[in-house]
């Protein structure tokens, strides 16, 4: 987490027990630290996700943030999170372009998404068995 709890401007909530999320999350949590922004990581897997009021199968799906005391998911969330990033800002302007915005959302919801959750399912059906 960076920063005090009271001047924190967005939380993000994603899943530390996928890896590729954790990878992507690893960078912006280490830049956030660096650059003192006030920006927190929360784990999906800990005690932090009942704060947010999700289930944790739709915590799992997508990538959460909150702003202000709205709740984004999916590239929204994304760009939110990059606004608040200056080495990312640029990605977020780029991203929100209208057609961009349409596009980058429809390929995060209809492809990047489902797989990495469709991954997260099989690392839990393993540990199961």
């Amino acid at each position: 987490m960076s920063g005090d709890e009271s001047e924190i401007d967005l939380r993000v909530l994603y899943n530390a027990e996928c890896p590729v999320c954790r990878f992507e999350i690893d960078h912006y949590r280490r830049w956030a630290d660096r650059d003192g922004l006030p920006v927190a990581f929360d784990d999906l897997n800990g005690a932090d996700r009942a704060a947010w009021g999700v289930e944790a199968d739709a915590a799992a799906r997508r990538l959460h943030v909150r702003r202000g005391g709205e709740t984004l998911s999916g590239f929204p969330a994304f760009l939110a999170l990059w606004a608040e990033m200056p080495r990312m800002r640029w990605a977020a302007r780029i991203g929100g372009l209208p057609g961009i915005r349409t596009v980058a959302g429809w390929i995060y919801d209809r492809i990047g998404a489902p797989l990495l959750y469709a991954s997260h399912r099989r690392r839990q059906q393993r540990r199961a068995d």
